[in-house]
């Protein structure tokens, strides 16, 4: 069985070190500081499984000896991809956008070991089918909850929730930024034992 203290997970995401601490104790958080502009004509999948090989590999250029988990997760209406709203208006417009609509959240996965040799990378789908929402619901939520930091304008594991008519994926904390259930797998994988 191989120690878990040699863990890094290449991420600055409050979310994804809180979702990562429900499985492990002890891991250390580096940020990866690439950048995270989409090439010309990239799909979103492909996108996301770039970005978060790319960032398992930075960090690992810095722990060579280590497991680094690198996540990425993006947000598609209608083909497009909806980035983090950053202002008020911003999260409004997108909610507005999605009310009544069916998008797409890919959230990447790369777990990686002494480099691209002994990586794991995949890409988890979660469909989340909005209410018809009012406008004066979509800024109470803002306002209350100010997801001006989340991929979509909303947090799945708080309020957020009550926005949606269903939600489907095979693995629940994909929508929140790290999937867990994909990630212990991978972890097994490299005989990382979780229980």
């Amino acid at each position: 069985m191989t120690q878990t203290k040699n863990i890094v997970l290449a991420s600055s995401s409050p979310y994804r070190k809180e979702l990562l601490s429900r499985i492990l104790t002890e891991f250390k958080t580096e940020s990866p500081d690439i950048d995270e502009t989409p090439f010309p004509d990239e799909e979103p999948v492909e996108h996301v499984a770039r970005l978060a090989e790319q960032k398992a590999l930075t960090v690992s250029l810095n722990h060579p000896q280590s497991v680094v988990i690198g996540s990425d997760q993006v947000c598609v209406l209608e083909g497009k991809i909806l980035g983090k709203p950053h202002t008020r208006e911003k999260a409004i417009e997108q909610l507005a956008a999605c009310s009544g609509k069916t998008i797409n959240f890919y959230t990447s996965l790369c777990v990686m070991k002494s480099g691209k040799e002994g990586q794991d990378l995949s890409v988890v789908v979660t469909e989340v089918k909005f209410r018809d929402l009012a406008q004066n619901e979509i800024e109470r939520y803002v306002d209350r909850e100010q997801p001006l930091d989340c991929a979509g304008s909303f947090k799945a594991e708080g309020l957020g929730i009550a926005l949606f008519e269903s939600l489907s994926s095979k693995d629940p904390t994909a929508l929140i930024g790290l999937p867990l259930i994909t990630l212990a797998e991978s972890l097994r994988k490299l005989n990382i034992q979780l229980i």
